[in-house]
């Protein structure tokens, strides 16, 4: 065996799928790599909600990622309200997988690290089996009920691993409340690369991407229902049009905006944006709006903002609320009104709007530096 110490980073979503997850596991490995003690394996599928698929296998140094065919076109977000089709559409395929990468490669797989529920019911099998730790990290918030089979299940996974991480208090205590050890469950937090993600010149990044004179509320995310877009669009239909909002992103609600921004002079659609370009673009706008209708674990385009010194307007709900707090965003109920009403404010009293952009850039660099790695990392070994 290597002296290197092996991890099995197991999910279905990796890049080049656009979402926070994605992202944050690109980090990781990366981080993995960096510190030069681990040899990494990441067994994913092909994009599943994403034209982009990616190569089957990649190898960068430590870092292997095997990337599985598998039926895609948005399926995925079809069934996401269907608890057991989505589990039978991603899990039985993900396992054969994982079970035959780890017949051929178990003498170099000291942990395994599951990202959500469908990874870390194959992750219990194969720790059983295979005689390795398992980490499971939770990325969302379900709003179990306790006494439910759902919840049950869900116990009966998560409770042979070593550590339960997740993103938020709110879904550490989702977590016990159905049973798990308080003690076995430990909250981490993402963090975002300070050097890329940081403030620029604001005059000179608006007239890189065309937005001279203009106020611009900026969207970032995946384009589905969940995530609010049609709110923020609705609050764009009614408000003063020399407020503008932008859209980076992907996914099945594409055309949708493409529309939209035909439709309406204050709406621009920008599309699919490469990681290390979003800083420009954050640091072109006046804020940034997370408007999720559901109850998100953590959201983060918010610490990517931050760190750029771009102010954020995010919903009330799931795990958000701890990720800012009043002097550098607002959090309020995502309704449209409420939106609309927030953002004149913020337009008409640019006083308020620049004493948070003052404060972002040091509330970021305390709250999601690279240190945040550091409670994973020690989990592989606990």
């Amino acid at each position: 065996m290597s002296d290197k110490h092996g991890v099995l980073i197991l999910s279905p979503f990796y890049e080049p799928n656009v979402g926070g997850v994605e992202t944050h596991l690109k980090d990781l490995t990366n981080y993995l790599q960096r510190v030069g003690r681990y040899r990494v394996y990441v067994l994913t599928y092909q994009s599943l909600t994403t034209k982009s698929k990616g190569a089957s296998f990649e190898k960068d140094g430590d870092v292997e990622i095997r990337r599985i065919p598998w039926i895609g076109g948005n399926l995925f977000h079809k069934l996401e309200p269907y608890p057991v089709l989505e589990f039978l559409y991603i899990t039985p395929w993900l396992f054969f997988n994982t079970l035959f990468f780890m017949f051929k490669h178990r003498c170099h797989i000291n942990t395994i690290h599951a990202q959500g529920f469908n990874a870390a019911f194959i992750g219990r099998f194969m720790s059983i089996v295979f005689e390795t730790k398992l980490v499971i990290s939770i990325h969302a918030i379900y709003s179990l009920k306790s006494s439910s089979v759902l919840a049950k299940s869900i116990r009966w996974i998560l409770e042979k691993a070593n550590r339960v991480l997740t993103l938020s208090a709110r879904s550490k205590e989702e977590l016990v409340k159905i049973g798990l050890p308080p003690d076995s469950v430990e909250v981490y937090t993402y963090w975002v690369d300070q050097e890329v993600f940081k403030p620029m010149n604001r005059l000179e990044a608006k007239k890189k991407v065309g937005w001279e004179d203009k106020f611009v509320v900026l969207f970032v995310g995946r384009f589905i229902e969940i995530k609010g877009m049609d709110i923020l669009l609705e609050a764009a239909k009614s408000i003063n049009k020399e407020i503008y909002f932008a859209f980076i992103g992907d996914g099945p609600l594409s055309v949708y905006i493409k529309e939209a921004s035909e439709r309406f002079s204050n709406v621009m659609f920008i599309g699919k944006v490469n990681n290390h370009s979003l800083p420009l673009y954050y640091n072109a706008a006046h804020m940034v709006c997370v408007p999720s209708q559901y109850e998100e674990g953590f959201g983060r385009v918010i610490p990517e903002a931050l760190s750029c010194g771009t102010p954020v307007l995010a919903s009330n709900k799931g795990g958000i609320p701890e990720a800012l707090d009043e002097t550098v965003g607002i959090c309020v109920d995502p309704t449209a009104d409420n939106l609309r009403q927030i953002i004149e404010t913020l337009c008409q009293t640019s006083e308020k709007l620049q004493q948070m952009q003052s404060q972002c850039r040091e509330y970021a660099l305390a709250s999601f530096s690279e240190k945040n790695a550091e409670l994973i990392v020690g989990s592989y070994y606990g």
